[in-house]
Order: C-alpha cells, then structure tokens, then sequence
C-alpha cells in the first residue's frame, strides 16, 4: 500500500492445526497478504509452492472460502467473528492517520482463547487501529507480539510514510515498545524466525495460538536478489518479483480464471485460497477437498469451540462454526453470506425498485449457489498471468468492456459459473428481488460507519518518530 489508490487488498488465508496429546490441540492461523487464487501451485500457477502444496495435500483444501476484498475488514472479522456491518467497518481500511480501530465492545479471537487456557501470541500486520493504548494487538487478547501495526510499509526499513509528505518512520513493535535494530532484516524472513522463536519457547503447560499474519506479498514489490532467478522465465518484472516476494495485477498477483481483483466485489476480489492441515484432522481426511461456503468469520466461533472455549460476552457472531465440515465432512451450516454493504461507496445508476434494497448502493451477498451484487462492484475484468497472456486463453473470452454507469445488479450461480460469465439477472428476476429483500434485512441491522477524518496529531514526528498511539 504505497500509495491512496493503492489501499485495497485482497487476502489468501490457510492455517495449519498442530495437535497436542493434550484435548486442546495447538493452532498456528498463517494469513498471507495480497495472495490471488492463482497464485499456490495447485491452482496450476506456475509460481511454485511445495511446501505450501504438500501441506494442503495432507490437509482439507477450502475451495469455497471467502474474505474480504480488502485488509481491515478480513482482519476484523477473523477477529470478531462479525461481519463489517456490525463493527462499522463497511467503508475502507483503517488508515494510519485516522483515529479508528476495531470496536472494544466485543472479546477477540485472542481473548477468547486466552481465555479458554491458551497461550496467545501474534507476529505480523495487525491493521486494526492503534490510535489509542487500548487498540494494541497486546492489550487485545495477545501475550506477545512482534509486527507493525499500519498497513504497509517497506519489506527491508520497517518504515511507513506519514500521508504524501514523503517523510518515513519506523513501524515495527513488540509488546514492549519500539524495535529500533531490525533495519535491513527482510520482514518475511524476521517474521519467520521471530514466529520459530514463539514455537521454540513455548511451555507444554498451556496449549499454543499463534497468529501469524505475513506482510507478503503485499506491495511494495520487495525480494532478495537471489529469489529472482528461479523465475527468469517470467518476463512481467512484476509478476517476477511478486512469485517471490493478491490479488492485485498492477501489484503481480493473479486470481485467473476468477473475475476482478483485489478491491472489487467479484470473485477475484473475495474468493480466496485456504486449506487446514495438522494433527487435529483424522488421517481419512488428508487430502480431502470441501466445497462448502466457509468465510473468514466463521474462524471466531470454529477456534473457540475447539479450545474448548464459549462465547460468554460476545456479541452476536456472524461466523458459524465449520469444524465439523471441515473434519468429518458434514455439510456446512452457512447457507447465505454477506459479502459487504458500504453505503458510503460512491452511488452508482438509479435503484431498480422503489420497496426494495437500494441498488445504487454498493452492496453483494450469496444465498446458496447464487451470488448478487449491486451498485459499483469495481473492475469486472478476467486478466490471464503476465507470463502466459496471448499464450492459452482466448483473450476475447476474458476481456470484455467494463458495464456502463446504469447497470447495477448482477445475478450469478457461482456453483454453474464460478467464473462470472452470465449474468442472470434479467432472466431470474424473482430470485433477485428475493435476494434484494435479504439485503434489505441484513441492512437494517447495520450499525454506523466508522470512518473518522485524518487526524494530524498521528504525525509520527509529534511522537518520537514512531508510528503509534497518540490519544
């Protein structure tokens, strides 16, 4: 995220369960940033992963896994089990200058397992406001902690820039304060050994929760040298650097053959990439793959209830808990999502029914196979990778004239057309306005928006040089 028009971020999720001989098994959550749905080799990318191949083969792969097509509001609900519009999250991220955060009106994951007996940690991005002492990701559920707490900032200097003024601090903490001797440390390597050190020094007297959210391959496009060379064959300079450093193209990422990208309510922008592997799964289920709708708030109420935990003090959970799906194959009990309502979204064409949801507004949900999507969905494109465009596809297929400002509704069966070919909308007009009246109703349980002006006080050079807290 170096730049305003650069702030949206599409996110891959995977975790790994380690089970214990204790009830309680050890959980390691790892979120990769900016990862697209073709960027793991068994997608078929030609960027290689084995490791992370050989993992899902011996897990359960989850082929019909949401996010959000942007960080804060994935991060938050992994954290709160609660979707955008109950947190006031609906619009944007959390920029480093706004005095926002994720409401402290609700446990997080990490105070939930804490207190169901785990030893909590955190390394990585945490994104989720800092403005105040009590926003830390160590006064937020975590024992320890070691990241930075904007969104982005450089892979190598741990600095971020302070708006357009082209002046950089540093962002890089531990619960202790400021980590000032890191400079030059490339961040996937320090987070990796720093996440080694949790593990190592962990006591058996207390199952482990490590929540490991990487900064790659998030922009700026930034890799030792020596990464380069097994990708000389990929001639796009971007899509070099990024198979080492997703969603995003102009950032190498690649979601191909799903449409749109990071930022956009279409499948390129939502649909990510996730498997479970570890000790915790019975050996029948290695190597099984599920195609039930599991989303990322569904991790809250799922972790919870394997540390043996309960939700006393939460406030209602959008998430439902997916562990039965996941490890005995039960179907899943999530039968509609809501992918996003932003009434702050600019407004696109006029509503399509006076006593129906708002159409211009920006807004997509799925109720089983189907899949509706209203206002702006952003960029609809399909964008083969750099390497392979005008090799294998058809390009006339996959890249199509943007919709024009009037249209506002489009109607998928994402089962039949994972793709986003053929909109339905205007042959299955019923299941639209069906599904408009679902809107409608999630939208009445909407809380406001919480998207504060920037605040100069959160001028790093007011505090030391050092992004951090400031009220």
């Amino acid at each position: 995220m170096n730049n305003r028009a650069g702030a949206l971020i599409l996110v891959l999720l995977f975790h790994l369960l380690h089970s214990s001989e204790a009830r309680q098994p050890n959980v390691v959550f790892v979120l990769a940033d900016d990862y697209g749905y073709n960027d793991i080799g068994y997608h078929g990318s030609e960027i290689k992963t084995p490791t992370l191949d050989e993992l899902a083969a011996g897990g359960v792969k989850l082929e019909n896994y949401y996010v959000q097509p942007i960080c804060t509001p994935t991060r938050s609900q992994l954290m709160s089990g609660r979707y955008q519009i109950h947190t006031g999250l609906q619009h944007g991220i959390i920029w480093p200058e706004q005095p926002n955060g994720l409401p402290l009106n609700s446990p997080t994951l990490a105070d939930k397992m804490k207190e169901s007996g785990y030893s909590t940690h955190m390394v990585g991005k945490w994104h989720l406001g800092f403005y105040k002492k009590e926003y830390l990701p160590w006064n937020r559920g975590f024992d320890t902690y070691f990241g930075y707490l904007t969104g982005s900032e450089d892979y190598y200097t741990h600095l971020r820039e302070f708006g357009a003024s082209s002046k950089f601090y540093l962002d890089l903490h531990n619960e202790r304060g400021p980590v000032k001797n890191e400079s030059g440390h490339y961040s996937a390597h320090l987070f990796t050994q720093k996440a080694i050190d949790v593990i190592n020094s962990h006591k058996d007297s207390k199952p482990l929760f490590l929540y490991m959210a990487y900064q790659s391959v998030h922009g700026p496009l930034q890799v030792p040298d020596k990464y380069l060379k097994q990708y000389e064959h990929i001639e796009d300079e971007t899509r070099r650097t990024y198979a080492d450093n997703g969603g995003k193209p102009i950032k190498g990422g690649n979601n191909f053959p799903l449409r749109g990208e990071k930022g956009t309510l279409w499948d390129g922008g939502l649909h990510g990439v996730g498997f479970v592997a570890g000790g915790a799964l019975s050996r029948e289920r290695s190597g099984k793959v599920t195609t039930a709708l599991i989303h990322v708030s569904d991790w809250y109420p799922t972790l919870v209830r394997l540390a043996g935990g309960h939700f006393n003090g939460c406030l209602p959970l959008d998430g439902v808990d997916q562990w039965d799906t996941i490890s005995k194959g039960s179907p899943s009990k999530r039968l509609m999502l809501l992918h996003n309502i932003d009434p702050l979204y600019k407004k696109s064409g006029a509503p399509l029914y006076a006593d129906k949801f708002d159409t211009s507004i920006r807004a997509a949900m799925r109720s089983g196979s189907y899949k509706l999507i209203t206002g702006d969905p952003g960029p609809g494109k399909w964008t083969p990778p750099p390497s392979t465009q005008n090799q294998q596809y058809n390009t006339s297929l996959y890249f199509c004239e943007e919709p024009s400002d009037v249209k506002n509704v489009w109607l998928f069966n994402i089962t039949a057309d994972p793709t986003e070919h053929h909109d339905l909308s205007e042959e299955r007009p019923q299941v639209v306005r069906i599904m408009l009246d679902l809107l409608s109703k999630m939208n009445a349980t909407s809380v406001p928006v919480r998207y504060p002006p920037f605040d100069p006080k959160s001028n790093p050079a007011l505090h030391g040089n050092i992004w951090g807290p400031w009220e």
